[in-house]
């Protein structure tokens, strides 16, 4: 499963320019250094809190603080610099197909400081291996330095899985960060129309992008109408007050089996105090906020909605068409505002903020067709199963999406305030079962277009 193949043919990256491959070298080394840093904040907790499971859906956070160093021994040490094994007794233990996240706390896990100097130990050879590493080389997993872009999102992603922990932790938060900026400009249409037309989807050119997001390919997409924000928590609230939980009719026969018996009447880590809606968020009890986007909503819910508002979740090429097409250019964005990198201006992503911004804002995120927030804020469920696109190539490994292919996942798109941004782009695909909730998922809605 971990062993890559160098060997194998491109998968379609292209190289990178010799010239070029200093630039990409400073890049690597901040994006881990960066990474690096946010998993110490996640993991600046006593040893109880560092070892408790504090819900069977995830991981003790210690297991993700070692299984971080270890994936980044097999890849870069043993897989590029050809080492040994730092510790190999260890490798069963952070596989993360053969233990599920229930059993781990059982598991002989390395206690929090030797799996602080474990991560430590690698990350240090690591860098030091990036000096020494041509990323021009012929072998695929070196160029554009993508074996280490690999690692680097495999961080930020268990960042964010670590900060959902925090999230389910009972007891006082023990994160901050200051509320997102005041960056809406007034009012946006409800919704949008994108015309009807063939678009470019996936990626051949994005250095880093991973196997399910690739290869290219023109999609006919028939026109339809689109959300110009997520759906906020004041929206959400008109459905729950007009009983949309207790009403069958909104529900598909699995998503109200599902809320019978999980008993759901509102979003996870909401209550109702009086008149008032309340939610716990990193450890603090607040009043809901109408203006952000619902969020900790599952599939279900969010379809729920959907229907009750006489409307449908987009697809997933729906979704991608009005975040990337550009249609006085004729092509494909890397993001929804063009080609240039995420900025603070643009989008809430990489745990600036611990909450969504308000719907509408972030104007200078907003996509060609004017749609605004598809990057950052909240994961977006779209009515899309996770497939492999036409052409589709497992690589490096296909434990990383192949062996999750089919209708029982569910595909988001968009990232969301915990969302680095080197893991967040116009062509990334996250996926999960549609009963998920602890998620920082949320969604917006679509409709067909008129036909003349």
């Amino acid at each position: 499963m971990l062993n890559a193949d160098p060997t194998r043919p491109d998968p379609g990256i292209p190289g990178t320019d010799h010239r070029q491959a200093e630039a990409v070298r400073e890049r690597i080394a901040a994006e881990l250094l960066g990474a690096r840093e946010r998993t110490a904040g996640l993991t600046a907790l006593d040893d109880h809190d560092l070892t408790a499971q504090h819900s069977p859906l995830m991981s003790p956070l210690v297991w993700d603080l070692a299984h971080i160093g270890n994936q980044e021994e097999l890849w870069l040490l043993r897989n590029i610099g050809g080492r040994e094994p730092m510790r190999p007794e260890i490798d069963p233990l952070y596989d993360a197909f053969e233990h599920p996240r229930a059993e781990r706390p059982k598991l002989p896990l390395l206690p929090p400081d030797e799996a602080r100097a474990y991560a430590h130990e690698v990350r240090g050879r690591v860098l030091d291996l990036l000096a020494a590493t041509p990323l021009d080389d012929e072998l695929p997993l070196l160029r554009d330095g993508f074996a280490f872009g690999m690692i680097v999102q495999h961080e930020q992603q268990h960042d964010e899985t670590m900060l959902i922990t925090h999230q389910l932790r009972k007891g006082p938060g023990v994160l901050t960060a200051p509320p997102p900026p005041v960056t809406a400009t007034g009012p946006l249409p409800a919704e949008v129309l994108i015309p009807g037309g063939p678009f470019t989807m996936g990626t051949d050119t994005e250095p880093w992008s991973l196997d399910n997001e690739r290869p290219a390919h023109q999609v006919e997409v028939p026109a339809f109408h689109l959300d110009t924000a997520p759906v906020s928590n004041g929206a959400y609230q008109q459905f729950i007050a007009d009983s949309g939980y207790d009403d069958p009719r909104w529900w598909t026969a699995e998503g109200w089996e599902h809320r019978q018996r999980a008993g759901l009447f509102a979003p996870l880590f909401w209550s109702r105090d009086g008149g008032q809606w309340l939610r716990r968020r990193f450890g603090t009890v607040e009043p809901v906020p109408t203006d952000e986007p619902v969020l900790h909503v599952s599939w279900y819910e969010a379809d729920a909605y959907a229907r009750w508002a006489g409307r449908r979740l987009p697809t997933e090429a729906e979704w991608e068409k009005a975040a990337r097409h550009d249609p006085a250019a004729g092509r494909s964005r890397r993001y929804p505002w063009g080609d240039q990198e995420p900025t603070a201006e643009r989008a809430n992503l990489g745990q600036r903020h611990l909450r969504p911004a308000p719907v509408g804002s972030y104007p200078e995120g907003r996509s060609a067709y004017g749609v605004g927030q598809l990057m950052g804020d909240v994961w977006e469920w779209t009515a899309s199963d996770f497939t492999a696109y036409p052409g589709f190539r497992a690589w490096p490994y296909r434990e990383y999406s192949e062996v999750f292919f089919g209708p029982e996942y569910k595909v988001l798109r968009g990232g969301c305030f915990a969302a680095a941004p080197v893991a967040s782009r116009g062509t990334f695909r996250n996926w999960d079962y549609p009963v998920r909730r602890q998620i920082f998922a949320g969604f917006r809605t679509a409709r067909d277009g008129e036909v003349s």
